[in-house]
């Protein structure tokens, strides 16, 4: 009876009887020869083509060997290795000096796996195809910190983006989703988003709808608001003023006016608070508007050329002047005066000093009725 022969590693099987005298060859260069291969076996491709691993039963073939080394010395057209579509189990490594990948496949053809230019594969039939089941693949570029990425299955550095150990520092981020000009901002779930309503010309932000503020809004350079509308700021009484910053602006509900910090207290912004002072004893300046109707944008004072006392009711010139000849005084005193020292008075008559009223004359003074 002949020797058989195994499915797998096509090693030899004798019979009994079979080698009587003659076994040492047979199990030398059939059995342990062929065994030794298959466990530690390479079979080196330096040619850039496809190739058929041989497949005999008996004798040394490349199906065998446990290790495939790919290795032409360049190459950039990927290349297919068929094995025979059965049970076994490789380590390839593509050490090609060229870019090219390799694919591993069963005889037939399947679909095969792929092994990129630098990788170390241990791939194994499945029963139907060849899969990697583990992989390593060489680092040929990139420096400390630098993030790897996967550059045709060869890990690259990028030093755009790199990583301290505590922070990813990325020179630039592009969104394909994102649209040029609008302003990003964190939509649901943290992932970045835009709004059409919310643009940046590169000199200019620009905002469609309403701006809402809470908290102190403060700007550092000049502002245009081109907007048809109006602009909407803080406002409460007077109790809920916020503890005061020079420049603040601001509504008081409590006095229905604008309001504004000056550094030293708030003031009234766009007119002075206007006052029914009866108390005031000392002088005050009148003032004189620019206008007669609308808003005054200028007030003059009258310096002390017109004073007037609001306690008493006094007003003060310098030199009266009817331009229409013609001074107009009541016929009845209907409250007491004193015309003081160094003054005199005079009166268009009749006069009548009304009931408990009185006035009176001071030393050296005289008041004329006429």
């Amino acid at each position: 009876m002949a020797t058989a022969y195994t499915s797998l590693l096509g090693l030899a099987l004798p019979v009994t009887g079979e080698l009587s005298g003659t076994w040492g060859a047979t199990v030398n260069d059939e059995i342990t020869a062929l065994l030794d291969s298959a466990v530690a076996g390479t079979t080196s491709i330096t040619a850039d083509a496809d190739i058929t691993l041989s497949d005999t039963d008996g004798v040394a073939n490349e199906t065998r060997q446990a290790i495939i080394l790919w290795s032409p010395a360049t190459g950039t057209t990927t290349r297919n290795i068929t094995a025979p579509a059965r049970s076994k189990a490789y380590i390839v490594i593509n050490a090609s000096g060229g870019t090219q990948s390799i694919v591993l496949r069963g005889a037939g053809p399947t679909t095969g796996v792929t092994i990129v230019q630098g990788e170390k594969a241990v791939c194994a039939w499945n029963g139907s195809d060849f899969i990697k089941i583990s992989s390593t693949i060489a680092n040929a570029a990139g420096s400390n910190t630098q993030v790897q990425f996967n550059n045709s299955g060869v890990l690259g550095g990028s030093s755009g983006l790199t990583w301290d150990g505590t922070y990813l520092t990325a020179s630039s981020i592009k969104n394909s989703a994102l649209t040029n000009t609008r302003v990003t901002f964190a939509g649901a779930s943290g992932l970045l988003s835009d709004s059409a309503n919310l643009t940046w010309s590169g000199t200019a932000l620009n905002v469609t709808g309403t701006v809402a503020v809470t908290g102190a809004l403060t700007a550092t350079l000049d502002s245009t608001f081109s907007s048809t509308g109006a602009l909407l700021i803080s406002k409460g009484n007077t109790a809920a003023r916020p503890s005061p910053v020079s420049g603040m602006l601001r509504f008081n509900t409590q006095t229905t006016e604008f309001e504004g910090y000056n550094g030293t207290a708030w003031a009234s912004v766009g007119g002075a608070a206007l006052s029914n002072d009866t108390s005031t004893a000392s002088n005050l300046f009148p003032l004189f508007a620019t206008a007669t109707s609308g808003t005054a944008s200028t007030l003059n004072t009258s310096n002390a050329k017109l004073l007037y006392k609001p306690s008493t009711g006094e007003f003060q010139m310098s030199a009266p002047v009817a331009s229409n000849g013609i001074v107009v005084n009541s016929q009845t005193v209907s409250a007491s005066y004193t015309i003081a020292a160094g003054f005199s008075a005079m009166s268009a008559g009749p006069v009548t000093v009304a009931s408990g009223q009185a006035v009176t004359v001071s030393g050296g003074s005289r008041w004329v009725i006429s």
